[in-house]
């Protein structure tokens, strides 16, 4: 929503509060000390106004009248800034708002104006935020699911940045507990195969990718049969290292290549290091919230509210990732001091996000500040069949497959697209498109589309254009008016994402912009010789069209297209 727009909205809260206060001193209302907080929606249908309020539904049981009444009360009480024109009483007591000509012109001018700086807004305050998203574990490669954690986490935080937020993108790297131990296992049995005559059995509960094979492979040809006969000590350590140095360097080569950016990658590993798991279950226990049985260590967590206590160090002597990941927490809040912390897990993660809260607010953490994103499973599609993905097996897709068959701006988009909580399917048949089918596609000819408009003007005509008084009044159909108020709701879109913690939405917003735009420019001739007052003011809102088309493009590290 532009600046504009949210000044307005402000205005009709207050107008509101204030006439219900003023209505209550003329008795026309009954006696109401608070004010209320008024909730200002955006009406679906362009008919019922640009703006709609419900508070005289909201109130009519405690004012004792009938919306209606409470709304013309209302009405008859209030004024409301010049942007609004006009304003009625509609259904059974909704409050309708209609903006005038000014409030079209102005919007387009504060979008001119601010340019990519267009849409920003500080409700963040500067708050710092750690995203933490993609960590998968460094015991193979990422596959397509990892892909669209990533995407959604680097989009998220592109918004919230807009939103005023400070934001901290991390890779939490799991190197270390029992996965490193598997991990190892996997490897060593597989180096030992190389070289002896006997079958080494490989156990199901192993690594069966073709990832460990390739390692052990690998490292065989760099230093042959020389740890063959190493104690298992030596073995270990120089062959996890090995393999996790080279998986880590694939996953983060891997992750450049999405346009993902870290801030920093932290190793889980640096907390036994550093001694913080043990620390952290120290605090637990000075809070008495951890006993001994069965030669383990456990927390707890029936105490606040959970079905079961959790394990934190094992029988073997290992501490379990549960432990960890409480030290992990506590080092983002207490140590780090961020503001808010935001995991984007997937959702097979979900019952792990109530122990964990609970961990933490026992530790003296605002757990209100410890937001999840649940990332739905991804199925890959191709020709009407699935493709079936099994990471155990070896037969995964993974993050470097996708990108060779399909190009960078289609996978950023596609995954952007649909809502985290929802199950995907990334059609690969669609995403390689070069037509209006292809939702990335459809939105950079738009943008491609304006700048064609501008490329097809002589020197002498873009010089009148930019050196002229715009008439904006000009803009006054009804499908300019629907384009010109749909740019208003831009920072509405950051406002609710960095509310809802969806990303999603900037993506189908664009979409629905352009949707708008094609019909705009299908129903408008655009370049009028004989009419350059006209012209001039339909080239004024397609630049500014293009501003926000390209500024979300950005966000999604998409691609804008000057011709297609």
């Amino acid at each position: 929503m532009s600046k504009i727009l949210i000044d307005i909205i402000e205005n009709i809260k207050k107008e509101i509060n204030l006439s219900i206060n003023n209505s209550i001193k003329k008795n026309l209302l009954i006696s109401y000390e608070k004010n209320f907080d008024i909730n200002i929606e955006i009406p679906a249908n362009k008919n019922n106004g640009e703006l709609s309020c419900n508070i005289a539904l909201n109130t009519a049981k405690i004012f004792k009248k009938s919306p209606k009444q409470i709304a013309k009360i209302i009405l008859n009480n209030s004024n409301f800034c010049d942007f609004i024109e006009k304003t009625e009483i509609a259904g059974v007591g909704f409050i309708n708002f209609y903006m005038s000509q000014k409030f079209y012109s102005e919007v387009l001018k504060e979008i001119k104006l601010k340019k990519q700086d267009y849409g920003k807004i500080n409700i963040g305050e500067n708050k710092k935020i750690l995203l933490e998203f993609m960590s998968a574990n460094p015991t193979g490669p990422m596959h397509i699911g990892n892909a669209r954690i990533g995407i959604l986490g680097d989009c998220l935080a592109s918004c919230l940045e807009l939103a005023g937020y400070e934001v901290f993108r991390e890779y939490y790297i799991n190197d270390a507990g029992n996965q490193i131990e598997k991990f190892f296992k996997s490897l060593d049995i597989k180096y030992r195969q190389i070289y002896s005559e006997e079958n080494i059995e490989f156990p199901e509960d192993c690594y069966h990718g073709e990832n460990v094979k390739e390692l052990a492979q690998e490292f065989s040809e760099i230093y042959e049969n020389k740890y063959i006969n190493s104690d298992l000590k030596t073995r270990k350590k120089i062959l996890v290292n090995f393999g996790l140095n080279k998986n880590i360097n694939k996953i983060k080569s891997d992750v450049e290549k999405y346009k993902i950016v870290f801030d920093n990658w932290f190793s889980e590993n640096d907390l036994y290091k550093d001694n913080k798991v043990k620390e952290i279950i120290q605090k637990l226990k000075d809070k008495d919230l951890v006993y001994e049985s069965e030669n383990a260590v456990w927390y707890n967590a029936k105490k606040f509210g959970s079905e079961k206590n959790e394990v934190l160090t094992r029988q073997n002597g290992i501490d379990t990732y549960f432990a960890a990941d409480i030290a992990y927490h506590y080092d983002k809040f207490k140590t780090r001091n961020f503001d808010i912390c935001i995991n984007v897990w997937g959702s097979d993660h979900h019952g792990h996000i109530s122990r964990l809260k609970n961990a933490i607010k026992s530790l003296g953490i605002n757990d209100g500040n410890l937001k999840i994103v649940l990332v739905q499973f991804v199925r890959l599609i191709k020709d009407n069949e699935l493709i079936k993905m099994s990471k155990r097996t070896g037969k995964s897709i993974q993050l470097i497959d996708l990108i060779q068959e399909v190009n960078l701006d289609s996978i950023r988009f596609m995954f952007n697209l649909k809502e985290p909580n929802l199950k995907m399917d990334f059609d690969l048949g669609l995403a390689v498109k070069q037509d209006f089918q292809n939702p990335v596609y459809y939105v950079q000819y738009a943008h491609a589309r304006i700048c064609n408009i501008f490329k097809s003007l002589n020197d002498e005509i873009l010089k009148e254009y930019e050196n002229s008084d715009i008439n904006l009044k000009n803009l006054n159909s009804n499908i300019e008016s629907e384009l010109i108020y749909y740019t208003s709701l831009y920072t509405l879109e950051i406002i609710k994402i960095s509310r809802d913690l969806d990303p999603t939405r900037i993506t189908r917003y664009v979409i629905n912009l352009t949707k708008i735009f094609h019909r705009f420019y299908n129903e408008k001739k655009i370049v009028i010789s004989k009419n350059k007052d006209l012209m001039y003011s339909r080239l004024y809102l397609c630049e500014c069209v293009k501003i926000i088309i390209n500024k979300i493009l950005n966000i999604l590290k998409v691609s804008s297209p000057e011709y297609m």
